[in-house]
């Protein structure tokens, strides 16, 4: 009898974890929290390593946000304007490197279309390619309230094979855009392409005064290399030092003054800081300490 003991408490416990993640699939959860449970205690089992961990999570986050928590702000749409000659868009697709842009009319509520490049570039090469009408190549816009939920909006993009769409307000008025790369790095992360920059650096120097500086960067290097006296106990990382002082997310643009240098955030998204943008006062002993 004291033998099975043992394995009848090694059972026991089996079964309950089996049971335990039974009940997730065959019970809706009543609690987004039971989920998250369970999928920090697979970590701890060692049954899934810290990235399958951070997906998971990422992917129960998805299922619980809108259109309007991923969305690119209005502000920071690069859009193209439907008289736009291919010369006049030129330093526009230089300039973002993004593969789609949002065709306006005016301003950026008047939405003609989605321009893709390759169908630019396809008749730009034509013999007849300064007659060419931006209307000629237009795709046409898909149009989603705000209050889109992401889990959706994620199959529509899959299975109607569209990447992106542009987000109104109440209104009828253009409030951002979202594409199906902002919904995967909600889940898998920053997803880099050939066209971003080059951060192989953690410290690239841009000017006499402007850093560009990869918000991962270890606490000690930044120090040293900036002269500052961040405490290490605070943070390991700068991202982490800035996203402290911020006390909140911060998005692309947002700005902070720390111990006589401005932070300016340069590449973010919802879940962490990516690229930070520092720039030296020109008089580091007349600026103060924060």
């Amino acid at each position: 009898m004291s033998d099975d003991n043992p394995h009848s408490s090694r059972g026991s416990a089996g079964k309950s974890w089996l049971e335990r993640i039974a009940s997730i699939f065959n019970a809706e959860p009543q609690d987004i929290s039971d989920l998250q449970e369970i999928i920090n205690e697979a970590e701890l089992r060692s049954l899934i390593d810290a990235d399958t961990k951070s997906m998971l999570k990422g992917v129960l986050e998805v299922s619980s946000m809108r259109a309007r928590d991923i969305m690119v702000p209005r502000s920071q749409m690069a859009t193209i304007d439907i008289d736009d000659s291919v010369a006049d868009m030129l330093p526009i697709l230089m300039e973002n490197n993004h593969s789609r842009y949002p065709v306006v009319n005016e301003d950026k509520d008047h939405i003609e279309g989605i321009l893709l490049v390759k169908d630019l570039l396809q008749h730009a090469l034509m013999p007849n390619a300064a007659d060419l009408h931006l209307r000629d190549v237009l795709r046409p816009a898909v149009i989603i309230p705000e209050s889109k939920r992401v889990d959706a909006l994620l199959k529509e993009f899959r299975q109607k094979r569209y990447h992106m769409a542009i987000v109104v307000d109440e209104y009828g008025g253009v409030s951002g855009l979202v594409t199906i790369e902002d919904i995967l790095e909600q889940i898998v992360g920053e997803i880099e392409d050939e066209h971003d920059d080059d951060e192989e650096d953690d410290i690239k120097k841009m000017a006499s005064r402007v850093f560009q500086v990869s918000a991962l960067t270890p606490l000690d290097e930044f120090n040293e290399s900036f002269n500052t006296k961040f405490d290490e106990e605070d943070a390991d990382t700068i991202g982490g030092i800035v996203l402290h002082a911020f006390g909140h997310m911060p998005t692309k643009g947002e700005s902070i003054e720390l111990q006589g240098l401005t932070f300016k955030v340069n590449k973010a998204n919802s879940r962490r800081l990516v690229q930070l943008q520092v720039i030296r006062a020109k008089d580091p002993a007349m600026a103060e300490e924060s």
